[in-house]
């Protein structure tokens, strides 16, 4: 069985500041608000934008659940690798022209980053 070893911060590391999963939550309770069924709309004026940020939120969060998982042993980072494996893939979808598809789409890179927002918090809580 392999166990995964910490390694030291590099400098980029070390400079780089802790995600705002905060934020990150609050963008994500504009899509999967209480009124998410598959008929209602999220309140927003510009889905496209709120899209966006739902896919800069996780390029950031990706490599950094990545890398926590990379410290810990693979028994307790399996959720993890395939939650950061699902957005990704979630990540090279693209939606339709139609507002519904749309609105589907940001949902689910929506569900994707609250995902890899639990585990940030989990692996780092672990490591």
């Amino acid at each position: 069985m392999r166990h995964a070893t910490a390694h030291p911060p590099t400098a980029e590391e070390r400079d780089q500041a802790p995600l705002d999963i905060d934020t990150m939550r609050d963008t994500i309770d504009l899509l999967l608000g209480p009124d998410d069924g598959p008929d209602a709309l999220p309140p927003v004026v510009d889905l496209d934008l709120l899209t966006a940020a739902v896919r800069g939120h996780l390029e950031l969060t990706l490599p950094e659940v990545e890398r926590l998982a990379g410290t810990l042993p693979r028994h307790k980072t399996y959720y993890a690798l395939a939650c950061a494996s699902e957005a990704r893939r979630q990540l090279s979808l693209t939606a339709g022209p139609e507002l519904e598809h749309r609105v589907t789409r940001a949902r689910r890179l929506a569900r994707a980053l609250n995902s890899l927002c639990n585990e940030y918090e989990r692996l780092g809580a672990a490591s």
